[in-house]
C-alpha cells in the first residue's frame, strides 16, 4: 500500500513538474501579414513546432505600414518584414534587430498594368495603386523606377494595400493605370490576364527579401528563445520538404487558399534554410542593405542613416 502510496506521489510530481515545464515556455507576439513567404512561421506554430522548441507564440496579422507601431508600443516583440523595411524602421527610431532570413522572391512580387502600359517608361504621369511609403511594394515600385531613370515623383501613387490593389486591377477600375502587389493576390491577376498584364517582376529586379526580427530588449533578454525562433523557422521549411501535402495545407488554411493553390504561390519564391541564411548574412545582406538605404533617402522615406552595423545578429544561425 505504502508503495502504490509513493508510486502515486512520484506520478503526481512528474505531471507538476511537466505542468511547470510548458507553463515556462517563453511568450511572444509575432507581426505578420499574409504574404506567402511568411507562411513557414503559420506552419511552426500550427503544426506544434514552436511549442515543441518551448515557446508559446502569438501571431498576429498586422499591415506592413503599422508593424512598426505595433512593436513600438509593445504589442508585439517580433516581426517578418522587408530588409529594407529594417532600416526604414531604424532611422525612425523603432530599434529592431533581424535574426534570420525567410524567403527571397523570385517574381512572387510584381508590378501590374493596364494593356496599354508596354514599358515601365510609359507609365510617366500615369497612376499607380501601391501601399504606403516604407513598405515592400512602395519600394519595389521606387526600386523599379529607378533602374529606368525615373522616380515616384514622377507618377501618381494611390495607396492601397497589396489584396486591394490587386483587386483594384482585376476589376479594372478607373484612374489605376499600375498595381505593385505580391503572393498569393498576383496569383489572382495571372488567373485573369484580360484584367491586366505583369509587366515585370522579382525575377527582373530581385530586391525583395524577407527577414525575421527582434527588439534589442527581447534579443538581451531572451536568447535561448530568439534561438528557438529560428531553429523553428528551420525546422518547418524542412517539413514543408518532408511533408510537402500537410504542409502546404496548413499554410493555404490561413490565407483561405487550398493546399494545391498555396503550392503554386509557393514557386514564385525560395524559403531559405540554415545554409542558405549564413550565406546571405556573411555579405548580400550588408550590401543589400547599403544600396537599399541610399534609395530611401532619396525617396525621402528616411532622413538620415540608421547605425548599418546594428541590423541584424547572426548568433542564432548556428
Amino acid at each position: 500500500m505504502k508503495q502504490q502510496l509513493a508510486l502515486s506521489l512520484l506520478a503526481a510530481a512528474a505531471a507538476l513538474a511537466m505542468g511547470a515545464a510548458h507553463a515556462q515556455e517563453t511568450k511572444v507576439a509575432v507581426g505578420i501579414s499574409g504574404w506567402t513567404g511568411f507562411a513557414p512561421l503559420t506552419l511552426a506554430k500550427e503544426a506544434g513546432i514552436f511549442k515543441k522548441n518551448g515557446l508559446d507564440v502569438s501571431i498576429k496579422k498586422i499591415p506592413q505600414k503599422d508593424r512598426h507601431l505595433a512593436i513600438a508600443s509593445g504589442d508585439v516583440q517580433c516581426a517578418a518584414t522587408t530588409v529594407e523595411t529594417w532600416v526604414v524602421w531604424n532611422a525612425n527610431g523603432v530599434a529592431t534587430t533581424q535574426i534570420f532570413q525567410l524567403d527571397k522572391s523570385y517574381g512572387a512580387d510584381g508590378m501590374v498594368v493596364k494593356p496599354a502600359i508596354a514599358k515601365i517608361s510609359d507609365l510617366k504621369g500615369k497612376t499607380v495603386a501601391a501601399s504606403a511609403p516604407g513598405t515592400s511594394p512602395y519600394f519595389a515600385l521606387a526600386w523599379m523606377l529607378k533602374k529606368n531613370g525615373m522616380s515616384t515623383k514622377d507618377v501618381k501613387v494611390v495607396n492601397l494595400e497589396p489584396q486591394a490593389a490587386a483587386n483594384a486591377m482585376i476589376a479594372g477600375t478607373d484612374g489605376i493605370d499600375a498595381a505593385m502587389t505580391y503572393e498569393p493576390y498576383l496569383g489572382a491577376v495571372r488567373a485573369k490576364p484580360e484584367a491586366g498584364k505583369i509587366l515585370a517582376t522579382t525575377l527582373d529586379y530581385p530586391m525583395v527579401m524577407d527577414t525575421f526580427g527582434c527588439t534589442p530588449k527581447f534579443l538581451a533578454e531572451n536568447p535561448k528563445a530568439a534561438k528557438a525562433l529560428a531553429d523553428s523557422y528551420f525546422d518547418a521549411v524542412e517539413m514543408i520538404q518532408k511533408e510537402p501535402k500537410k504542409s502546404f495545407e496548413i499554410m493555404g488554411a490561413d490565407v483561405k487558399q487550398s493546399g494545391e493553390a498555396f503550392e503554386a504561390s509557393s514557386k514564385y519564391l525560395r524559403w531559405q534554410d540554415r545554409a542558405a541564411n549564413q550565406k546571405f548574412f556573411a555579405g548580400e545582406h550588408a550590401a543589400f542593405s547599403k544600396e537599399a538605404a541610399e534609395l530611401l533617402m532619396e525617396a525621402g522615406i528616411i532622413k538620415s542613416l540608421p547605425d548599418m552595423g546594428k541590423l541584424a545578429d547572426t548568433r542564432f544561425l548556428k
